[in-house]
């Protein structure tokens, strides 16, 4: 199948396939500081052999689990030998949106509201959405906010909000067989040609935070505990 690039990301490069979809390939660059990992950095601080290839991995699992589900997702299939997952074609909300659900009160959650809650206390699988803009530090926005500004309607915040809840919760209960506890995690979502919400980009261990015993668990190490 003919295949064009379209979009080289930090941590993917898109292409355009024949058939109407997309191909992602999945690269070993990751988003950190000064050779240090850090999912919620805006550049690519560092390279890790095989990172590419766990994030596929473990994309593979949750996005079959989540399809499954009943849940509307842009995955198709995957070639775990290229490193490439083919997606159904799907438009962002305004210039890319970030969905986090947060189960637990750390990170910059806590860094708000700590005069409000303590550090590591429990959430009702709070949803906060953020725009994806690198020099404004990836401001907040809330519900009003999207639908005022045109970004999405009522009835795409409130499904993608659910869907949100519903996702984190099929992840979390996962983990939790592997004595792993789900902090909080981010997912992006987009929506087909008729307006439907629906999960892309991917669901690795680079975009949630994971703690056992009490102690976080560094993404290669979550890949490497949750597929052994």
């Amino acid at each position: 199948m003919e295949k064009k690039l379209v979009y080289t990301g930090k941590t993917k490069d898109v292409f355009a396939l024949d058939n109407g979809n997309y191909l992602l390939k999945f690269k070993d660059d990751c988003t950190g500081k000064d050779g240090v990992f850090d999912p919620g950095e805006n550049s690519v601080g560092l390279t890790i052999d095989g990172v590419g290839d766990v994030n596929l991995r473990m994309s593979i699992y949750f996005f079959e689990k989540v399809n499954a589900a009943g849940i509307r997702t842009h995955y198709v299939n995957a070639d775990l030998a290229n490193t490439t997952m083919e997606v159904l074609p799907a438009k962002v909300f305004g210039k890319g949106l970030e969905v986090i659900c947060r189960h637990k009160a750390v990170g910059s959650f806590y860094r708000r509201y700590s005069d409000y809650i303590e550090e590591g206390a429990d959430l009702p699988a709070y949803v906060e959405m953020t725009f994806k803009n690198d020099e404004k530090g990836d401001p907040l926005v809330t519900k009003d906010g999207l639908v005022d500004l045109g970004v999405m309607t009522e009835q795409q915040y409130d499904d993608m909000k659910a869907m949100t809840q519903k996702i984190t919760q099929i992840v979390a209960d996962d983990l939790l067989e592997k004595g792993l506890v789900l902090y909080d995690i981010k997912f992006e979502f987009g929506y087909d040609r008729d307006g439907n919400v629906m999960l892309i980009d991917e669901i690795a261990s680079g975009n949630m935070r994971v703690y056992k015993n009490g102690e976080y668990i560094d993404p290669m190490t979550l890949s490497e505990l949750f597929f052994a």
